[in-house]
């Protein structure tokens, strides 16, 4: 059952996909069309799923469920993976890809592996104050708070000179 990302709890599970490019105005149209009936219907053993999702920055996918109504188990959490690797195959995007890094570079999004994040960080290009993202994030509260945060303040400060 489909409800508006607004509407789920803060305990609501989440899981964030970054792109690896930004998405086209008609791609964020197909892909919301894509996810609205893939969450509509998605289950776990027969049972609909509260869930909801957000696409933000036209360059991340956001998914939300609400385990406290029912949890997904392994094989609706397969189903969903394989949904975002058929968005992968269909528009050429990287989603799934955890070693990359996403940080604000002025009013852009830049995408970078972390390897390269590494490098930068050692640089005046890359500061504690950097804006990064943190897709580590668990739930809807901790996605609201500190998915979005200065680097100081987030696991890329591990690389941080």
């Amino acid at each position: 059952m489909l409800v508006p990302f607004s509407s789920l709890p803060s305990h609501a599970r989440v899981w964030v996909y970054q792109s690896s490019r930004v998405f086209t105005a008609s791609e964020n149209e197909e892909i919301s069309a894509i996810l609205t009936t893939f969450l509509s219907n998605w289950a776990t053993h027969g049972t609909p799923l509260k869930t909801a999702f957000e696409l933000r920055h036209n360059q991340f996918i956001v998914i939300g469920l609400d385990e406290e109504v029912k949890g997904a188990s392994g094989c609706s959490i397969d189903a969903s993976v394989h949904m975002i690797q058929s968005l992968e195959s269909k528009y050429g995007l990287e989603l799934l890809d955890k070693m990359n890094v996403c940080y604000r570079e002025d009013t852009e999004i830049a995408y970078t592996p972390l390897k390269e994040f590494r490098k930068l960080a050692k640089t005046p290009k890359v500061s504690p104050d950097t804006i990064v993202f943190n897709n580590l994030v668990v739930d809807k509260a901790e996605y609201e708070s500190h998915w979005e945060v200065p680097a100081y303040d987030s696991w890329h400060s591990r690389f941080i000179k």
